[in-house]
C-alpha cells in the first residue's frame, strides 16, 4: 500500500514539473465555494485526518479536541481536558498523536481518549512547548518546539535556549535534535516516500525541505519558498500548502500556484478530509471551513 502511494506521489510529483502552470485553476472543484462550518471557537488548530475521512482538531484556548464527522457535516468533543492540545497527527496503527503543550508533552491517544505520555523532558529540560509533529512509515515522531508563552505556564523563560526540530525513535526511546538553523519552527510535514521533510520557520518567514536520511537524520536545508507558515500539508499531485494570511498552495518547485482566501484574522492550519480525502479543512481563528477539492490529500 505505501509502495503504490510512492509510486502515485512520485508520478504526481513529475507531472506537476511540466504542467503546473496549467493546473492551479483545477486545484478547487468546479462551483464549489468555501463553507464556513462553524465559528464557535476561540482558536482552531492542528487538523488531522483519520482512515474514514473524520477530521479531528483543537480548540486550545478551551482546552478540547473536537471531531468533524463529513457524513453529516457535525462536529464533536472528543477530549476534554485536552493538555492543551496544539498540533495532531494520526500515526501508523491509528492512534492520535498530540502536542500538548500545557505540560510540555507528546501524547498518544486511544479512541476512547486514554492517553499515554510519550516525552516531557530533553536531556532533563523541559521541552519549549511542542506544537506541531508528523510520523514516518517507521513510527519515529518529527515534532517542531518553538517557545510561545502561554498564559496557564507558571515559568516565564524557556529551559532550552534553542527552538529546534526533534526526532523520537519508532520505540519512542531515543529523541534527538534533528534541525537546530531555524529561528522558530512551526509547521511541518513529510512526503510519502519519507525522503523529504517541509519545515516552516514562521519566525524567520521562510519554507525549508530536508531530505530525511536512513536514521531518521536531516540533510542540509533548502529553501522551499520565502513564506513561513503555521500549519501546512500536501495534496496527491505534490503541491503544497501553507497557512497564515488564507491558504497558499505552492507547486513541488516552490512556484506559487493558488490562493484561497479566508476572511479571518488568521489561518492556523490545514488538512484534506472526506471518504475520498478531497475535502480541504480549514481552521482559522475561531471558525472551521471547509473546500471541496478537485485534489485529494496523501494518504500515508
Amino acid at each position: 500500500m505505501k509502495t503504490n502511494t510512492t509510486i502515485i506521489f512520485a508520478a504526481s510529483l513529475f507531472l506537476c514539473f511540466v504542467s503546473c502552470s496549467s493546473q492551479s485553476h483545477t486545484l478547487i472543484a468546479d462551483g464549489a465555494t468555501l463553507i464556513q462550518v462553524s465559528d464557535k471557537f476561540s482558536f482552531t488548530e492542528g487538523p488531522a485526518s483519520d482512515k474514514n475521512g473524520n477530521v479531528f482538531f483543537t480548540d486550545q484556548p478551551n482546552d478540547k479536541i473536537f471531531k468533524w464527522n463529513p457524513d453529516d457535516n457535525t462536529i464533536g468533543v472528543f477530549k476534554e481536558p485536552s493538555g492543551r492540545a496544539n498540533g495532531l497527527y494520526f500515526d501508523n496503527d491509528g492512534y492520535l498523536l498530540a502536542a500538548a503543550d500545557e505540560k510540555n508533552e507528546l501524547w498518544k491517544i486511544d479512541e476512547n481518549g486514554k492517553v499515554d505520555t510519550l516525552i516531557t523532558y530533553f536531556e532533563e529540560k523541559k521541552l519549549n512547548g511542542p506544537n506541531d509533529l508528523w510520523i514516518d512509515a517507521k513510527g519515529g515522531i518529527y515534532f517542531t518546539d518553538p517557545y510561545y508563552q502561554r498564559p496557564y505556564w507558571d515559568r516565564t523563560a524557556s529551559e532550552i535556549n534553542n527552538q529546534q526540530v526533534y526526532y523520537l525513535s519508532p520505540d519512542y526511546s531515543t529523541i534527538k535534535i534533528v534541525a537546530n538553523d531555524l529561528v522558530k519552527p512551526n509547521g511541518i510535514i513529510g512526503t510519502p516516500d519519507g525522503k523529504v521533510l517541509y519545515v516552516a520557520d514562521i519566525g524567520d518567514q521562510k519554507t525549508y525541505t530536508y531530505n530525511v536520511n536512513q536514521d531518521g537524520s536531516l540533510g542540509q536545508r533548502k529553501l522551499f519558498t520565502a513564506m513561513g507558515s503555521d500549519g501546512m500539508t500536501l495534496d496527491s499531485r505534490g503541491n503544497v500548502y501553507l497557512t497564515g494570511d488564507g491558504v497558499t498552495v505552492f507547486n513541488a518547485s516552490g512556484e506559487k500556484i493558488e490562493h484561497i482566501p479566508v476572511d479571518e484574522e488568521w489561518t492556523a492550519n490545514v488538512t484534506f478530509g472526506g471518504p475520498e480525502q478531497n475535502i480541504l479543512f480549514i481552521t482559522a481563528k475561531g471558525s472551521i471551513y471547509t473546500l471541496e477539492m478537485n485534489v485529494h490529500g496523501v494518504r500515508y
